[in-house]
């Protein structure tokens, strides 16, 4: 081979590599932009809670596909409004019995999240799970918890439980909704 070969066989090679560090970077920004739009402000918090960005990452990529695992369902319209009915009752009740409806807050929430298919069996898995479809209301579902609790060792005040309720309400909301997070999902690259 002739120098004037080695150089050219250099320059492509460096020209290959060049493109693929770009085209690396590149799909870890999109993806990077994906992730923060579908956890929102829970994108901060696990990269926070991480020791590094990437870990955070792949923690929110392994909720993904645990999350695509579930048969998240709608409720039909019956369930919806039997459960508009309870969460009526539940704030009433909070008038005469404030720390026992936040209790019951709780539990409705708990509930509908279940009859959508939510895996239920403790708190943590909760947040995991509602952090994919519902990022938006999780930190106040947090706050509400962490008040909750305080109530149960009648250390909340009634201002603070009354903000528990309207954290609850929010999440309440938003899962009686029929969108299913399936179908509001966004997809690598698109939306």
């Amino acid at each position: 081979m002739t120098t004037e070969t080695l150089i050219w066989v250099a320059v492509v090679v460096v020209v290959v590599a060049a493109i693929a560090a770009i085209g690396y970077v590149v799909l870890q920004q999109q993806r990077r932009a994906r992730l923060r739009d579908r956890f929102g402000p829970e994108y901060e918090r696990m990269v926070s809670e991480h020791e590094s960005r990437r870990e955070a990452e792949q923690e929110m990529l392994a909720r993904e596909q645990r999350f695509a695992e579930l048969d998240i369902r709608p409720l039909d319209s019956d369930a919806r409004d039997n459960y508009a009915k309870r969460w009526l009752e539940v704030q009433e009740r909070f008038v005469d019995a404030p720390g026992f409806a936040v209790t019951e807050a709780d539990q409705l929430v708990t509930s509908v999240m279940s009859d959508r298919g939510y895996p239920t069996n403790d708190f943590e898995e909760k947040v995991s799970t509602l952090s994919v479809g519902h990022s938006a209301t999780l930190d106040r579902y947090r706050q509400a918890h962490e008040i909750s609790g305080r109530a149960a060792r009648k250390e909340a005040s009634t201002e603070e439980l009354r903000q528990a309720m309207v954290h609850y309400r929010a999440l309440f909301e938003e899962l009686l909704q029929n969108d299913s997070p399936h179908h509001t999902r966004h997809e690598p690259g698109g939306r």
